[in-house]
């Protein structure tokens, strides 16, 4: 299964495809218009659920893909109960106009498309190129050098498929860097704790008016771990892949409800 959160047509959908396609049968679904930051958001409207049947341009030929009237995870789960009959053996999600990263990974589309599958029981390979800020919520595609980011799907994708996913992985949250050349190293890394953008302040504001938020990336290398995603990405430029699991669950002591209870 391919998807994505910028839309069946985007190009970097079809990069994704272009990568793997030789690997076995496609299902391609994905949201029928831009969803970036939708999470795993299951919305409602009078058209949600509507799956429009198109054709999107790979490698400059023609190939079948669906656009649902909904969010990432909406398009992976109409996708999964009434577009196939078989259980992919992976989900695909990307490739994404711009990085997800530390803080960010819930507010994901790319990322919610991805957990959705997990909750199917399929492993996902969520993959980003990094691009500026601007440019990540348009519907006007700009072009993109996909070459780096099409062949580390597809090796991630073919050794998924050979030798199954690491023990106690959901999901391979894959980060290229603008600028990324094929012996750019390859990082195993740990999602950081931090946020990568932070949300504008309105200066003037008037309630009654729709006013969307805006972003700017938030980056301080002091503050950063060597070790995370982040870093790897805005200081490092090397391409980073965390493992993810959907347990958010931590272990830790007790004595705080014991408290309570004696209470």
């Amino acid at each position: 299964m391919i998807t994505n959160d910028d839309g069946v047509y985007s190009p970097g959908l079809a990069a994704a495809v272009e990568a793997v396609q030789h690997l076995g049968d496609l299902l391609i679904v994905a949201p029928r218009f831009q969803q970036t930051s939708m999470g795993r958001s299951f919305p409602k409207s009078s058209s949600v659920g509507i799956i429009d049947p198109v054709n999107i341009i790979v490698n400059g030929k023609e190939m079948k893909a669906y656009g649902v009237h909904g969010s990432p995870a909406q398009a992976v789960s109409y996708g999964l109960l009434e577009l196939t009959n078989r259980k992919p053996d992976l989900c695909i999600s990307g490739i994404n106009y711009g990085e997800n990263l530390g803080l960010s990974l819930t507010c994901s589309g790319t990322l919610g498309a991805a957990f959705e599958a997990d909750s199917y029981d399929i492993p996902s390979i969520a993959v980003s190129r990094q691009v500026p800020l601007a440019i990540q919520y348009t519907i006007d595609y700009q072009k993109m050098d996909w070459d780096i980011a099409k062949k580390i799907t597809a090796d991630l994708a073919y050794e998924v498929l050979k030798n199954g996913i690491p023990e106690g992985v959901k999901i391979l949250n894959v980060n290229v860097p603008d600028g990324a050349e094929y012996d750019t190293e390859i990082r195993i890394t740990k999602q950081s704790r931090l946020n990568y953008s932070v949300f504008n302040k309105p200066e003037i504001r008037d309630f009654s008016c729709s006013y969307p938020l805006t972003s700017i990336l938030d980056v301080d290398e002091k503050k950063t771990e060597e070790n995370s995603d982040v870093y790897a990405i805005y200081y490092d430029k090397v391409i980073s892949i965390t493992p993810l699991t959907w347990d958010l669950s931590v272990s830790t002591d007790w004595d705080f409800v014991r408290n309570i209870e004696a209470e």
